[in-house]
């Protein structure tokens, strides 16, 4: 049997990308796949939208069963019995129907719908309370009166900063003071209950800084979660935009593999054929090397001790087509001028 890795890496890889190609296929259509996919869509009206969107869970005692795959405006909804009734008391208005993907749950004819709060980003998702012998028709939405949004915080903390701010908290405890001086001759059980109503005054007035100031910071945590969501927003662009770069420049990648493939299957090729006599090359290697290391500080001292004698013969060829040498303590021979002895071309 021919071993993997000497067999066709072109075959191979080609089939490597359509494997991966029909697995990311199959994550973008899951809802529409026979076995996982699926499902019955129902709809819910509810008095407002509340931050929901698109994509987001639905949950039945906890645990996912679908998602929210659209929001839309109803003009003409049944207020009669929802838990938020119209300002003008009416019994019919404008209202939020939501629909939704549900898979593997039975829902009854009287199931509840509730939008709840997820995460402190303000992410929301609906939870379902199944309820009733029949099955809950796919049809007609839940009404009005089975459904109920969530209360948010942050905005009640605004609507807050913006009722508490113009309220004079001075003036206010000096008329519960003004009050409690006029009510002095009554009984004891009024006097009590009026003082009791001015230290309640006085700790409100003292305690309006600190209150201004947790309001303050509140708009502030939820500033800085709404910034961090644009920076989410940004990031998901970048990535966009990194993979329309990747994209464009497929063809050099691929030639890039196909050139890789090649040089690997030579590299196989020529480590198969010459593997006779690379195996005594490399052990002979390794013991070179192993020398060379053994004797790594004769060779540092060996250079240090070359570098005078280089310096020094170079200095005697530096005469041109000259070089000169001295004898030191030798005589004079006769017949030799003095100094010309040992000078030649």
């Amino acid at each position: 049997m021919t071993p993997f890795r000497e067999r066709n890496k072109t075959v191979i890889g080609a089939v490597g990308l359509v494997v991966i190609l029909l697995f990311l296929a199959a994550a973008f259509k899951t809802d529409s796949l026979p076995i996982i996919g699926g499902g019955s869509t129902y709809s819910a009206e509810f008095t407002e939208g509340a931050g929901l969107q698109k994509m987001d869970e639905v949950r039945v005692a906890g645990v996912k069963v679908g998602k929210v795959t659209g929001i839309s405006f109803k003009k003409e909804c049944d207020y009669s019995g929802a838990q938020v009734p119209l300002d003008n008391g009416a019994s019919t208005g404008g209202c939020v129907l939501v629909k939704m993907l549900v898979k593997g749950v039975h829902l009854g004819s009287l199931t509840r719908a509730d939008i709840k709060i997820k995460t402190v980003l303000g992410r929301k998702f609906i939870m379902l309370e199944p309820d009733g012998d029949d099955s809950l028709s796919t049809s007609k939405p839940i009404p009005l009166s089975r459904t109920a949004a969530p209360f948010d915080v942050s905005p009640a903390f605004q609507q807050l900063a913006k009722t508490v701010g113009p309220i004079d908290t001075g003036q206010l405890a000096q008329s519960f003071t003004t009050l409690a001086d006029d009510f002095r001759g009554s009984p004891p059980e009024v006097k009590a209950s009026l003082d009791g109503l001015s230290r309640l005054s006085q700790t409100i007035a003292s305690r309006d800084a600190k209150l201004r100031t947790l309001v303050n910071r509140a708009a502030g945590v939820t500033q800085v979660l709404a910034d961090r969501d644009e920076d989410l927003v940004a990031f998901l662009k970048q990535s966009d935009l990194l993979l329309q770069e990747v994209k464009a420049r497929r063809a050099a990648i691929h030639t890039l593999l196909t050139t890789t493939t090649q040089l690997s299957e030579q590299l196989i090729a020529l480590v198969r054929e010459n593997r006779a006599t690379l195996a005594p090359a490399l052990s002979n290697l390794k013991v070179v090397t192993d020398m060379l290391a053994a004797n790594e500080k004769n060779l540092d001292l060996s250079v240090q001790r070359l570098a005078p004698f280089v310096r020094l013969f170079a200095n005697n060829l530096g005469n041109g087509r000259w070089f000169d040498t001295y004898v030191y303590n030798l005589s004079n021979p006769s017949g030799f001028a003095p100094g010309s002895f040992g000078n030649g071309t």
